[in-house]
């Protein structure tokens, strides 16, 4: 399974998110502390999204950098890190499924608009599981899929209610429900931000949310052993943003 964060709050250095702590996300890439489901590390790609300015992603439209392979090998981003420094972030390192490709089209974060986009987990049965939901996309989003991935078209059918106009939660909740029912024993982490507020969900694997100093983080595991991290329970979603931190049953 993949790791992902989300973080909203005072700007900070993408150095002091990815690196910096002690069980940071690159350090989970090749040193995950739970892995339930499969893999040991996360080396099959990994992406970062950062909303530009310094500020909470309110002004600009979100910056991506992903690359195929593992986020320990790349030359170029601790210089990007060291320098580069946002309010809204969402990064990923993935550890993908077996017989999906491996390339940077993978990798999440995906993106449309101000909208960043991560899948941890697995569609169980795929593809023949979701073929019912695949053939209610439009065409054209089926034809221009990131990548012939799950989370790709997970990313399409959470895509596909915003643009009709669904609230980030409803968008989330409501395709991880329908996929969950057709593809029973899927583990279906979702994370979806705007730069402003995240929305996650927990199901059939682990989140923790740790809101402190007008800052949320929210991490498949603790980056650190500081204090304020609690772990979402299983089949619930989360909204974190300016009114603070919100759950709800998923079920």
């Amino acid at each position: 399974m993949c790791r992902h964060l989300a973080y909203l709050g005072p700007p900070v250095t993408l150095r002091a998110l990815l690196y910096d702590p002690p069980h940071s996300l690159v350090r989970q890439s090749w040193a995950p502390r739970d892995m339930r489901g499969g893999g040991t590390v996360n080396a099959d790609g990994f992406g970062v999204g950062w909303y530009p300015g310094g500020g909470d992603g309110r002004d600009a439209a979100p910056v991506r950098y992903r690359r195929a392979g593992p986020i320990w090998s790349d030359p170029t981003l601790p210089e990007l890190a060291a320098v580069t420094t946002s309010g809204a972030v969402l990064a990923a390192v993935r550890s993908g499924t077996v017989g999906m490709p491996v390339q940077e089209s993978a990798a999440a974060p995906f993106a449309e608009g101000r909208w960043l986009f991560s899948h941890n987990g697995v569609v169980r049965g795929w593809p023949d599981s979701v073929l019912g939901l695949a053939g209610a996309l439009p065409v054209r989003d089926l034809l221009t899929l990131d990548a012939p991935t799950d989370s790709a078209l997970l990313w399409a059918l959470v895509r596909h209610r915003l643009r009709a106009g669904a609230s980030m939660d409803e968008a989330v909740t409501a395709t991880v429900r329908e996929v969950a029912a057709a593809a029973p024993g899927s583990r279906l982490n979702l994370l979806l931000t705007d730069g402003v507020s995240v929305v996650a969900s927990v199901w059939d694997h682990a989140l923790s949310v740790r809101a402190a100093s007008g800052a949320v983080l929210l991490a498949s595991e603790p980056v650190d052993d500081a204090p304020g991290w609690r772990e979402v329970p299983d089949g619930r979603w989360v909204r974190a943003g300016p009114d603070g931190v919100r759950l709800g049953e998923l079920g």
